[in-house]
């Protein structure tokens, strides 16, 4: 399967990245913090290579040990996995639920790290994500023109158009997030052409397309607005680079077009998955646009640290994000993060990793409803955007998987298609 390539050859290969970025960073650790930062590199580099020796001789996974915040949690649903009537008792890295070991894998990263002051914030994966969005830089630069360019007229626009424009942006956004660094184990994956100029011949690899569902929910949320009510959507994230940009364009455009009163954005709360966008990376790469020495691209990034001043857009991570429970035990494990999702109108996930929470990572038939596979996950009204990178798909008409399989074997893990997803909740 994906997922024992995955464990077998990815996660070492990232593993071995982040050992080597440590090593290369030795200087600077010495620069800043003296013997102290040397000494925390060598423990961190010590524990990252006792991890990649556990992981690739299939080693029981182990409880944390660690005092972060999140380690009962993690101690806990190691003992549920222990526990399950259909399991091997003692969950080892190749005999256990593939998202439980790859999510494990980037905690205990963290804490290599978090246990070792004075480098303890250090992020492994910055470097990577920072060269993602340079490397990307003619694609944001052609996405920014764009959307300063439709902002002149939006007020103009009719309802066929707003939805015309929507969608594109839709699409732009689900492409971005081909752009994933733990896909890639790390190697480059930046847009370099203009994300705009495909779209037409792209709309046929879409396989579940709901974008008029979610258009006719904004419109129908708009329309009855009142005084107290505001539209809120809210995005959850997935990659820094690229992708961040190409939802930031999206939010803008959903404020701008009256779509929506306020977004909410939600990342995460430690590096996680490589490219994950963290709180710094959001506001560096806000920063980043608004400095840029493009006039479009400034514009961008002055209005968005703009709409962030007003609070129409706010961003929030939260430790749930990087446990590995599914979406259905939410309201259970993290009840204030499910009442806070309560609030919006529509919730947009990015990404394969939030589609493989969202499903619970299962290998289901392709025709099973998404609803279904939600597995009572309803906090509102939500829509998946996801490129296909892991083994799990649902929503499909009869067939149609088996009829893509018969002709491209890799077809759930290549990238090369995607889906919108579209579930109204109860």
């Amino acid at each position: 399967s994906f997922a024992y390539f995955t464990i077998k050859d990815r996660l070492p290969q990232i593993l071995t990245r982040v050992i080597d970025t440590l090593h290369r960073h030795k200087n600077e650790f010495f620069e800043e913090h003296g013997e102290k930062g040397v000494e925390a590199e060598k423990r961190a580099i010590s524990f990252l290579s006792k991890l990649r020796n556990e992981l690739q001789t299939d080693k029981p996974v182990t409880p944390l040990e660690d005092e972060l915040p999140d380690a009962a949690l993690w101690n806990q649903y190691l003992d549920y996995q222990r526990n399950l009537p259909n399991g091997n008792g003692e969950p080892s890295w190749f005999q256990s639920p593939w998202l439980y070991v790859e999510c494990y894998m980037y905690r205990r990263i963290h804490a290599a790290l978090a246990q070792n002051p004075p480098i303890d914030n250090f992020d492994v994966f910055k470097e990577g994500k920072a060269q993602n969005f340079f490397e990307s830089q003619e694609a944001i630069i052609a996405l920014c023109t764009y959307f300063q360019e439709l902002l002149k007229n939006i007020k103009d626009l009719d309802e066929k158009q707003l939805q015309e424009e929507l969608f594109k942006l839709l699409q732009v956004s689900l492409w971005g997030n081909k752009c994933d660094l733990s896909f890639s184990a790390g190697e480059d994956s930046s847009q370099k052409s203009s994300p705009l100029q495909s779209l037409e011949k792209m709309v046929p690899y879409i396989l579940v397309n709901d974008m008029e569902k979610v258009w006719s929910l904004l419109v129908n949320a708009k329309k009855n607005r009142t005084e107290i009510s505001n539209v809120r959507v809210d995005i959850i994230l997935d990659n820094a680079g690229f992708e961040l940009v190409s939802d930031l364009v999206l939010a803008d455009f959903l404020l701008s077009s009256k779509l929506a009163d306020e977004v909410y954005f939600h990342g995460k709360s430690i590096p996680w998955y490589v490219s994950d966008t963290t709180k710094h990376d959001f506001n560096w790469t806000i920063k980043q646009l608004g400095s840029a020495n493009h006039m479009w691209m400034s514009r961008c990034g002055i209005n968005w640290e703009g709409n962030l001043k007003k609070g129409v857009w706010v961003f929030r991570d939260h430790m749930f994000w990087t446990l590995p429970h599914d979406f259905s035990s939410m309201s259970e494990i993290a009840p204030d993060l499910y009442a806070e999702l309560q609030k919006s109108n529509l919730l947009l996930f990015k990404g394969d990793l939030n589609y493989r929470k969202l499903t619970g990572d299962r290998k289901w038939e392709y025709s099973v409803p998404f609803h279904q596979a939600l597995n009572k996950f309803h906090p509102a009204p939500l829509c998946s955007s996801r490129t296909l990178k892991s083994d799990t798909q649902v929503g499909l008409k009869p067939g149609q998987g088996e009829q893509i399989q018969a002709s491209e074997p890799d077809w759930m893990v290549s990238g090369k298609y995607g889906v919108v997803q579209f579930d109204a909740g109860l």
